[in-house]
């Protein structure tokens, strides 16, 4: 790991105790050496603790004991401006907006590596190892549909459900009644993210979710197939 220091942190050091969450991001910028020279500009008001590269060389930007700058507006749960609750590891993709593309394998290693001393070093709950869409579904897309959740999941390194894709895809674009549609947003909040206020954070929030859990298939419509992932989330 590569010592590379950003100035953008809170002072003074935090608590170690405080640490409860990792949030995944993508950089969503054309050149990789542009997003590292970005999260150490001081004027850019930006940071993250650690950024993957696309070989999979991993730089530590801020110290853990620091509170970097990379969640902003932010909920999950009771919690808000999860900043100073989390450690933000920022993944180098273009994104959406610059063509998007698959992760590396170099990547994916290093991240599990990182994540799991993250999760012992802090006791971290996979529960709470999140996407930025997660707490942020009006603003965010990253780490996207492309990034492997169910991979993480599978060495307990985050959620996911344990239905069988094949059986409820017959499910996908049936139409709920109303209350069902209600018990799926219910679900969602009860899972935690933050309850809607309007149509367009309805959409945003669907999205999100299906970003994470349902990645072949992004519409902003709620089906059976999306209503039956929610319900075994929380069980």
């Amino acid at each position: 790991m590569t010592k590379y220091y950003s100035i953008n942190f809170d002072l003074p050091k935090r608590n170690s105790k405080n640490i409860i969450f990792v949030i995944l991001h993508y950089t969503g910028m054309k050149k990789e050496s542009e997003a590292i020279k970005r999260l150490c500009d001081s004027t850019s008001k930006v940071s993250s603790h650690y950024f993957i590269k696309n070989n999979g060389k991993v730089l530590n930007l801020v110290p853990d004991q620091y509170t970097a700058w990379h969640a902003g507006i932010s909920y999950w749960k009771k919690f808000k401006s999860l900043n100073k609750y989390s450690i933000g590891i920022e993944i180098s993709n273009p994104g959406h907006d610059h063509g998007y593309k698959k992760f590396s394998s170099k990547q994916i290693i290093s991240l599990i590596k990182l994540l799991k001393n993250l999760k012992k070093k802090y006791n971290i709950k996979k529960q709470r190892i999140l996407a930025h869409s997660d707490i942020a579904p009006n603003r965010k897309k990253d780490p996207g549909e492309k990034f492997p959740w169910k991979k993480l999941a599978k060495i307990n390194l985050s959620k996911w459900h344990n239905l069988n894709n094949y059986k409820i895809k017959k499910y996908r674009n049936s139409k709920l009644k109303v209350f069902e549609e209600k018990k799926f947003l219910n679900n969602l909040s009860q899972f935690g993210y933050k309850k809607i206020k309007n149509k367009k954070e309805k959409t945003n929030l669907i999205k999100s979710f299906q970003r994470r859990f349902r990645q072949n298939l992004i519409n902003g419509k709620i089906d059976k197939e999306c209503l039956l992932i929610s319900k075994n989330l929380i069980k």
